[in-house]
C-alpha cells in the first residue's frame, strides 16, 4: 500500500478502503478475524473499507494493513518502493438486495439459475419452470467453508496456467501425435497420444467413401488430481485442431465410461455396430465394412 506525497487527503481515503478490502482477499480473511488479528475493533475497520471514517489514524492503517499481510509505504511510488499492491476484489461492483457489497475475502458469483445457488440443487426444484421456484433466487452466492473455497481458487489458477502443446520430436515417428498438459513449472499432470493411418491399408483396396488419412486416438491420460479440470477436453480439442490444420478430417476411438462422455463432448460420436467406438468425421460420411 502506497500514499503518495501530491494526493489530497480524500483521494488517499477513496484509495484506502479498497485497497484494505484487496488485501484481506489476498489473505482470506473476514473483516471479523482481520479485527482480531490487528486488535482494531471491527466497526472501525468498516468505517474505513466503506469511506465513511473521516480521518483514520496512521497508526490504525499500519496495524491493520501489516495484519493482512501488507506493507505500508508513505510517498513512494509502488514502482520505486518495490511493493507490488494486491489485486483488487473482482467482485466488487456487485451488490446485494440491500446495497451492500460482499465479503471481500470470499468468491463471489452471480445467480442466473438454482443451479448457480450452492444448496439448491439437491432439492431438485431446479428443473422446474421459474414460476414454481418455491424461493426466489438471490441475485449472487459464495462459498463459506474455507476448504471448498480453497478448492475453488485452486481449481480456478490450474486452469489459468495449465498449458497444452504438441510435442515434436526426432524420436517420434512422423505419424505419431503427442499432446501434453504442463503446469508453469514443467509439471507433467495430462497426455494424449495419438497416430494417423490410411484406412485404404485397413480394407486392401481404394473407396470414395474413405478418407485419405485418418486419426486414431490411443490414449487420453490426466493425473487424479487434476482431472475435472477440463484438460483431457483442453488435450482432445488441441488435437482435433492440429490434425484439421494437417488436412485430416477424420478421426477414431475406442473408449467407455467417462471416456466416452470426454468425447461425445468433444464432438465424437458413437457408431452404431460398436457401442464402444467412437468416430468424429465430416457429416455424411460413411464407414465402409
Amino acid at each position: 500500500m502506497t500514499e503518495a506525497g501530491d494526493q489530497s487527503d480524500e483521494a488517499v481515503r477513496a484509495d484506502l478502503g479498497p485497497a484494505l478490502r484487496a488485501l484481506r482477499r489476498r489473505a482470506d480473511l473476514s473483516q471479523r478475524q482481520l479485527a482480531e488479528k490487528s486488535g482494531v475493533p471491527q466497526p472501525t475497520l468498516a468505517r474505513i473499507e466503506s469511506g465513511r471514517s473521516a480521518d483514520p489514524r496512521f497508526r490504525t492503517v499500519e496495524r491493520l494493513v501489516r495484519a493482512a499481510g501488507g506493507e505500508v509505504a508513505v510517498g513512494v511510488p509502488p514502482s520505486v518502493s518495490g511493493i507490488t499492491p494486491p489485486p483488487p476484489v473482482p467482485h466488487d461492483d456487485m451488490r446485494d438486495e440491500a446495497g451492500r457489497r460482499y465479503p471481500a475475502h470470499l468468491d463471489v458469483w452471480p445467480v442466473h439459475e438454482p443451479r448457480d445457488w450452492p444448496g439448491a440443487w439437491w432439492a431438485e426444484w431446479y428443473r422446474l419452470p421459474p414460476e414454481r421456484y418455491p424461493l426466489p433466487l438471490p441475485p449472487a452466492a459464495y462459498e463459506l467453508n474455507r476448504r471448498y473455497r480453497d478448492n475453488r481458487r485452486w481449481a480456478a489458477e490450474i486452469r489459468r496456467t495449465a498449458q497444452v502443446r504438441r510435442v515434436i520430436s526426432g524420436d517420434l515417428p512422423a505419424t505419431c501425435w503427442r499432446y501434453v498438459a504442463e503446469l508453469p513449472d514443467g509439471q507433467l499432470v495430462g497426455e494424449l497420444r495419438a497416430h494417423e493411418r490410411s484406412p485404404f491399408l485397413e480394407h486392401g483396396e481404394w473407396h470414395p467413401h474413405l478418407p485419405e488419412r485418418e486419426m486414431v486416438l490411443d490414449g487420453v491420460l490426466v493425473d487424479p488430481r487434476y482431472r475435472r479440470l477440463g484438460l483431457g477436453r483442453r488435450l482432445v480439442t488441441a488435437l482435433v485442431t492440429g490434425m484439421r490444420e494437417a488436412g485430416i478430417d477424420d478421426a477414431v476411438a475406442i473408449a467407455d465410461g467417462s471416456g466416452t462422455d470426454l468425447l461425445l463432448a468433444c464432438g465424437f460420436e458413437i457408431e452404431g455396430r460398436r457401442p464402444a467406438a467412437l468416430r468424429l468425421g465430416q457429416p455424411g460420411r460413411r464407414r465402409i465394412t
